[in-house]
């Protein structure tokens, strides 16, 4: 048996959707210049596309307990899990296409489709063990991230056959990435919510809330469709702008030491120093000839030896 559809359900999924355009918008802006660069990337947008992403996912937990909580319906699942999965092997293809060095491989619709299978195991879990697990998750990430940088980080899942677990050193570049670790912890707190919900009467109460479709409600419902074609809708328009009226051409030097320095500064140091450090690393790059094979994305400045020395030789230069 399904719990009836909640209309609810489907205007806050919708809500997250427009929220993800109007981040995709912001990107291709900065995309063709009108933007700075690291502008979608830094700062609150960086966190925006974050929050936007952990509401996605809650969302995709929340609504498979709802659908399969009370037994798993296996024909709409596989065709569910068919859609999604498919739909992220067109972003993978096109993508790989369109942006050889930074294609996804594992973006958002594989995290859903991969979770969706995963999270299967919670379905008839107590919903405080799901919830105690996607707390314990994001303490892990908390610790890796801020306390014990590279704790759960090792260098044999470096390849992109293994860095969609989340455990990379260095994680390969691509335009949306979406780790198994620490993003399932999103999906399992979904599945504790809707745990919570149904064993507390609490379906019928959001049902009650909305009992009428609007447009973010239809949206919602047809959320896998409004993804795929947002995006190219998106940047056609900022394409066809940029025909009537070019944004600004920017010295990609500019462009490096402003995205430099915007992501040195969000890392807690002085304003001084990265501004020094940044100009540094540019003409270090430019002397050896390396600025332009990075921002071509030819060169990984993560593990590029030379990248590596210019920038270890700067941090010393610029205290």
């Amino acid at each position: 048996m399904r719990t009836p559809r909640i209309p609810l359900i489907d205007t806050l999924r919708g809500v997250a959707l427009i929220a993800m355009a109007s981040y995709h918008f912001t990107w291709d802006l900065e995309f063709f210049g009108y933007l700075e660069v690291g502008t979608s990337t830094q700062g609150a947008w960086k966190i925006y596309a974050r929050l936007i992403a952990t509401s996605f996912l809650m969302l995709v937990g929340l609504s498979l307990l709802l659908a399969h909580g009370q037994g798993i319906r296996w024909p709409s699942f596989r065709k569910r899990l068919l859609l999604v999965a498919g739909a992220a092997a067109v972003i993978s293809i096109a993508t790989r296409i369109a942006m050889p060095q930074e294609w996804i491989f594992f973006g958002i619709l594989h995290h859903i489709a991969l979770a969706s299978l995963l999270a299967l195991a919670f379905l008839r879990v107590p919903p405080l063990l799901t919830g105690l697990l996607a707390v314990a998750l994001f303490i892990a990430m908390v610790l890796d991230t801020w306390i014990m940088p590279g704790l759960l980080s090792f260098p044999l899942f470096d390849t992109r056959l293994l860095a969609w677990t989340g455990f990379a050193e260095t994680i390969p570049r691509s335009n949306d990435f979406v780790p198994v670790f620490p993003w399932f912890a999103a999906v399992l707190a979904g599945v504790a919510i809707g745990g919570l919900l149904r064993d507390h009467g609490g379906f019928a109460r959001l049902a009650a809330w909305q009992q009428r479709d609007n447009l973010l409600t239809k949206a919602g419902r047809h959320s896998l469709a409004f993804y795929l074609i947002h995006q190219p809708v998106l940047i056609g328009l900022v394409y066809l702008a940029s025909l009537i009226h070019p944004a600004p051409a920017v010295d990609p030097i500019v462009g490096y030491t402003q995205s430099c320095a915007r992501s040195c500064v969000a890392e807690g140091n002085d304003a001084g120093l990265c501004d020094r450090f940044c100009d540094c690393t540019a003409n270090k790059l430019v002397e050896q000839s390396l600025f332009m094979p990075m921002q071509r994305g030819d060169i990984n400045p993560a593990t590029d030896p030379g990248v590596q020395s210019i920038a270890q030789e700067c941090t010393i230069i610029s205290r």
